[in-house]
């Protein structure tokens, strides 16, 4: 027989925690980290998962609701999972964000910076996306609500976000509020357009299924590509879908496709054949102009993007003499926005398309100071590498989620540089590399929110050697 739940009643989050769940404790100092709630609520928790230190679970009744409370504007919000913090006031975001912050460097690292400045927030938290990718799916998702309504249910097709924690069901979304409106006009346009002529949706059980997967990006110029990706490669439809996108929509400046046979989502190894209009699209970030293609990795929020590329060259306060360090230099975006202000800047990135990107737009903007390599950063920094370009006054380094690896922590350490500054998406990660590299002291912190509505959270470090 299973075991029965149990309920703890009146539990008062005071925090936010990993993954944005709330935070708080019982009358005995248990924590409990629950699904749902903000800082401020009271509830009762149905237990999911029990350890010697801590909780999991889920609300089952809200006793008192937190005075930092929002109506949510997004008409999905609470089935789509991508917003969770739609409910909470943006300054209340902010708040707590920058606490988790210092909260990461204090439990990880034990620092706590000289001088940890306010946090960046971002001027609009609507339609601040400039890349969104919607899947489509054979099945769609149901709400609680539905289910529990006694009524017959339509598991239909739908196009929109997965459901967090379902890889095979997606929410349907009519209206996103992350992205200018256009993109919501030509997800349901495409939507209509397939359901009139029967087309199939991806079955990411068996592998099989037309449409699959639907980007959509623009820029701040007021350029926009779509990008489709197709699970079968079926050219008459491929036509027909792409050339009634381009007689639809002729704010579209290019129309681009990808076949995905494979048994993941991703594409990034995989060719994206140019259909009509322009190869690229063009962003500007200052002085700046970059051009972004199907593939290319870029910050998705183009204002924010560039608070945080003045913030670094800001805290790099570099003279001209200066050789700079790119560490996963990704499109070369830092490292060609700085380049007029140092001697030289040499970037690293393992993906080759990236460095493509990275050698167009360094010619796109006439720099000749800007030099970029391909390869694993971990295999490429090294004594070789800083023999063939000097020794570095500065390492910008701004890695995925999962941190630097060790040796490359080892190698930063060790390398002589007067300044670090380590950009990262993820402050846990970022303190335990921090850890490894005694021979410098963090001298400030700055954290920028890049993700409003969500626990995502950017942060600088600045370290200088000791």
């Amino acid at each position: 027989m299973a075991r029965k739940k149990k309920v703890k009643e009146d539990i008062l989050i005071t925090g936010i925690a990993d993954k944005g769940m709330g935070v708080g404790r019982d009358e005995e100092g248990m924590v409990y980290f629950v699904e749902g709630p903000v800082p401020g609520d009271v509830v009762d928790v149905l237990v999911l998962r029990k350890k010697s230190s801590y909780r999991k679970g889920i609300v089952q009744q809200y006793k008192e609701l937190s005075p930092e409370r929002v109506e949510a504007k997004c008409k999905h919000f609470g089935a789509c999972g991508g917003c969770k913090w739609q409910n909470l006031d943006y300054s209340s975001q902010l708040k707590y964000k920058e606490q988790s912050v210092k909260d990461a460097f204090k439990r990880i690292a034990h620092i706590e910076a000289e001088d940890f400045q306010d946090i960046v927030g971002c001027d609009e938290i609507y339609a601040y996306r400039n890349k969104m990718e919607y899947s489509f799916s054979y099945r769609r998702w149901a709400t609680r609500e539905e289910l529990d309504s006694g009524k017959d249910i339509d598991f239909g097709q739908a196009v929109g976000f997965h459901r967090a924690g379902s890889f095979d069901k997606v929410v349907q979304i009519d209206q996103c509020q992350l992205q200018d409106d256009l993109s919501n006009r030509l997800r349901n346009f495409v939507h209509a357009f397939a359901l009139e002529r029967n087309w199939t949706y991806y079955n990411s059980r068996e592998h099989h299924g037309f449409l699959r997967n639907m980007r959509v990006r623009n820029t701040s110029l007021g350029e926009w590509m779509i990008v489709m990706i197709f699970g079968e490669n079926k050219p008459d439809e491929i036509k027909e879908i792409l050339e009634a996108l381009k007689d639809e929509f002729p704010q579209l400046n290019s129309i681009q496709y990808i076949i995905n046979t494979k048994m993941n989502d991703s594409v990034h190894d995989l060719d994206a054949i140019h259909y009509w209009g322009e190869k690229h699209i063009t962003e500007a970030l200052g002085h700046l102009k970059y051009n972004i293609g199907p593939k290319s990795f870029f910050q998705t929020n183009s204002k924010q993007a560039l608070k945080l590329y003045e913030l670094v060259r800001e805290l790099a306060d570099l003279k001209g003499h200066e050789t700079v360090y790119d560490l996963y230099t990704g499109l070369g975006s830092i490292a060609l926005f700085i380049a007029e202000h140092c001697k030289k800047v040499v970037g690293i990135e393992e993906i080759k398309e990236a460095i493509d990107d990275a050698e167009a737009n360094k010619q796109l903007n006439e720099i000749d100071n800007a030099y970029f390599e391909v390869g694993d950063v971990r295999k490429e920094f090294n004594d070789s590498f800083r023999n063939k370009y000097g020794y570095a006054d500065l390492i910008i380094v701004d890695p995925p989620r999962a941190g630097l690896q060790s040796e490359v922590c080892d190698t930063i350490n060790q390398s002589g540089a007067d300044r670090v500054i380590y950009v990262s998406c993820n402050p846990s990660t970022q303190a335990r590399d921090i850890v490894l590299m005694d021979n410098y002291a963090v001298k400030l912190l700055k954290p920028v929110d890049m993700f409003p509505h969500t626990h995502h959270i950017e942060n600088v470090a600045l370290l200088e050697r000791i």
